[in-house]
């Protein structure tokens, strides 16, 4: 499935499928799928590597929709989720479940071609100024694409059990991974 195009047109390649490719200086994602941590979020790994586990490693929200899933019931001072609105922004509702409870909030992602506003504290970068590439991988664009991190802001004094995410409007949506950071 491609990031844009309702999962029909571009998508991101790797540093290495981007010089087999003949790529000139591509703006493309690291081949073992990690991230530094650096100000803004902790070390983030994206499962694309070819090591990986066979399976779901990603997931998509074509127009409106919901997915969930669970984590590992700790407090969090923070919890990340890495994403990639396409064709506008994404209106997401997400709900916090709790070992006592739950919360809701509601964030705006902007799409993956805008910049962040500078000093936000819901969302940083965590790929930025991306190529994309075709589906018959050819470059299409050579920067100006994101991968962001929209930190959800969990209770640090509560266990957190799961997750769900509604994005109730058209566009596209990817959800690359989450992470979280242990009180």
């Amino acid at each position: 499935m491609g990031i844009d195009g309702g999962g029909l047109a571009d998508g991101y390649l790797t540093l290495s499928a981007a010089l087999f490719n003949g790529d000139k200086n591509p703006h493309a994602l690291p081949d073992n799928g990690s991230f530094a941590a650096n100000a803004f979020h902790p070390k983030v790994i994206l499962h694309y590597a070819g090591t990986d586990t066979p399976g779901m490693q990603a997931c998509v929200i074509t127009g409106a929709g919901s997915v969930g899933f669970r984590i590992p019931q700790k407090r969090y001072t923070a919890v990340y989720l890495a994403l990639t609105s396409a064709e506008g922004p994404s209106l997401l509702h997400i709900k916090l479940f709790y070992s006592n409870g739950s919360a809701e909030k509601d964030f705006l992602v902007p799409d993956y071609y805008q910049d962040l506003p500078p000093g936000d504290p819901n969302v940083c970068y965590l790929a930025h100024d991306l190529s994309k590439w075709g589906n018959k991988n050819n470059m299409t664009e050579k920067d100006h694409h994101n991968i962001d991190l929209l930190n959800i802001h969990p209770n640090p004094g509560k266990k957190l059990d799961s997750i769900s995410i509604t994005k109730p409007k058209a566009g596209y949506l990817v959800i690359w991974a989450a992470t979280g950071v242990k009180s």
